[in-house]
């Protein structure tokens, strides 16, 4: 049951309220808590852009091997802290582990291209998109529309730095 409610609280962007029921259970715990409970932590702190979720993560991934589902908490939560030190980095590393690299899951793919749109790589994150809508069945609509604004971000982010390397350029600034 606190597996079903965490995550709740976790696709729900809840971080704050998941990462205090979490420390609540580690203290009331007689036994050290399972490996996708820790996860369900580190995303709490990396959705928060708290570096010690980091570390968390770390621990995780000593142990969980490649379990799909504990990997994709943790690349959920690199996708939404947007403020760590090397996170776009670590969500690629982290999307090319075996279990997750296969190439055809839609969301490791949205991932990746929130990544690569964050390191300036537009073209390469405008192909990962592409291939996530690729892979959804026709008429799921279920995260079609975060691929599309996703798929917009990338292009808005890409027009904009060019046309900033355009300004600089015809100032007489070279870029």
């Amino acid at each position: 049951m606190a597996h079903l409610y965490l995550s709740a609280l976790r696709f729900d962007f809840r971080c704050p309220t998941l990462q205090r029921l979490v420390e609540q259970l580690a203290e009331t715990a007689r036994q050290p808590l399972d490996c996708y409970t820790r996860a369900l932590y580190a995303f709490a702190l990396l959705g928060q852009s708290r570096p010690e979720g980091l570390t968390v993560m770390d621990e995780v991934l000593t142990e969980a091997e490649e379990h799909p589902k504990t990997l994709h908490v943790l690349l959920h939560g690199l996708w939404l802290g947007q403020d760590l030190d090397r996170g776009a980095e670590r969500l690629l590393a982290l999307s090319s582990r075996p279990a997750l690299a296969t190439g055809t899951d839609p969301i490791v793919l949205f991932r990746v291209a929130g990544a690569l749109r964050r390191l300036g790589r537009y073209d390469e994150g405008l192909d990962a998109v592409d291939r996530a809508i690729d892979c959804l069945p026709p008429g799921d609509t279920s995260v079609h529309a975060d691929l599309v604004r996703e798929r917009s971000l990338i292009c808005a982010a890409r027009d904009l730095h060019q046309h900033q390397s355009h300004t600089r350029t015809s100032n007489g600034v070279p870029s």
